[in-house]
């Protein structure tokens, strides 16, 4: 069986999330994107879990449905959290994100009550901040269930995470201690993709996911992790994404669309390449202030700046995929409309670009069937040569992105210069 996840998302109980981001908005938008198994988000938050109790019911070990839809025709979830960790370790100040994957709602109450212990203010966000550590933390939930599955999140990200440049760590166990046994994946995060974490030596025996991070249905499935296994159980899906060998691909947004991919100052305009940064230093030359360092030049000075390994290959209906021995295979790919709203020259967010998505979806299935396996003839008969062209183009990888930095996201063009000639 085929599953489709992305586990990392958040509720309307999170902040700059949308009002919407209920349980059955999630599970509408997870039909039209594709996706089959979904993480709730925000279990920490008493009044979200309240609602995830109210309208959830177990449909296999760990895994749950719910009660008013259909099982077999809508997505499923596992209960998630995200939790935010702020605290000082050898002088420095540390900001590290966590995602938790448990199996119960029984032992989603035991973390929450030994984190209020703790201090934790669970009702000021649906992504709490606490004042643990992440080996803390890890010791807390493993401590109360050992089935409890802790991913790193977005671990390149400048300010909050494993990796970052601004407060995070320069491996795995310096971070978790002892419990960095228990640390079996990492998610790449929106601002690098698996082949940039490929060089990295500390993540040799881990296997790399991609989830959205989602704040509103239409991002759900920016990124997700696509992996095989045989029935709708916990213990069974957590051995699937523990593994290189179950995950089939992961489908990521590019790196360089993400908000941190390149260092830069966005107030003057300064955006900085890993090689323009060791020639000219960090500073921004308009302001002289320090520049908020990018994704790519951290995972640059984490691997040497060796060369990026893998290799690529087309398949029958024209993806470009990018492989690497012994890990998972994955695609590049642009949401569906944005491709729409760069072919009829408007606005992402217009009516027409919505009314045009849905007649798509209607016609062809959902968005990522569209991306990546609908046969060009039917594309064009649905949505014009225009649109037809475009998905073909992203399909091949020849698009243009202006990259992102300081908390700028990049710019896409699939109709300019190709980033691969």
């Amino acid at each position: 069986m085929e599953i489709v996840a992305d586990l990392h998302l958040h509720s309307k109980y999170s902040r700059a999330v949308s009002p919407q981001m209920i349980v059955l908005e999630m599970a509408k938008w997870a039909k039209i994107k594709g996706i089959n198994l979904l993480g709730t988000g925000d279990f920490t938050h008493p009044l979200w879990l309240s609602e995830l109790k109210s309208c959830l019911k177990e449909y296999g070990q760990g895994v749950f449905k719910i009660k008013s839809l259909q099982a077999d025709k809508e997505a499923k979830f596992l209960l998630t959290a995200e939790i935010s960790s702020i605290y000082s370790q050898n002088g420095k100040t540390r900001k590290i994100h966590n995602i938790l994957i448990a199996p119960s709602f029984d032992t989603v109450e035991k973390i929450n009550n030994e984190l209020k212990k703790r201090g934790g203010n669970l009702s000021s966000d649906g992504r709490p901040i606490v004042g643990l550590s992440a080996k803390s933390i890890a010791e807390l939930v493993l401590s109360i269930d050992k089935k409890v599955f802790i991913i790193p999140a977005h671990i390149w990200t400048p300010w909050f995470s494993l990796f970052g440049a601004n407060s995070g760590f320069n491996r795995i166990e310096e971070c978790f201690g002892e419990f960095g046994q228990y640390i079996y994946t990492v998610e790449t995060g929106l601002s690098s993709d698996p082949q940039m974490n490929w060089r990295i030596k500390d993540l040799d025996n881990r296997s790399l996911v991609s989830f959205s991070d989602a704040h509103s249905g239409e991002k759900l499935g920016r990124e997700a992790t696509v992996f095989e296994t045989d029935r709708w159980d916990f213990a069974e899906i957590v051995k699937a994404i523990k593994s290189n060998q179950r995950i089939k691909y992961t489908i990521e947004f590019y790196p360089e669309e993400g908000k941190y991919h390149y260092s830069g100052h966005r107030k003057c305009g300064v955006v900085f390449s890993p090689q323009d940064s060791l020639k000219r230093g960090n500073l921004c030359p308009v302001c002289g202030k320090k520049l908020t360092p990018g994704v790519m030049e951290q995972v640059e000075k984490f691997s040497g700046f060796g060369q990026l390994v893998g290799k690529t290959s087309v398949d029958k209906t024209g993806v470009r995929w990018i492989e690497n021995r012994n890990r998972p295979p994955f695609v590049k790919l642009v949401p569906l409309k944005e491709i729409i709203a760069e072919s009829l020259k408007t606005g992402v967010g217009s009516k027409k670009v919505d009314d045009f998505y849905f007649k798509l979806i209607g016609g062809l299935g959902n968005e990522m069937e569209i991306l990546l396996k609908s046969e060009m003839e039917k594309i064009k008969k649905c949505g014009g040569e225009k649109l037809a062209e475009g998905i073909a183009k992203v399909r091949r990888g020849e698009i243009f992105i202006s990259p992102g930095f300081d908390g700028e996201f990049g710019k896409v063009k699939v109709w300019g210069l190709s980033l691969f000639g």
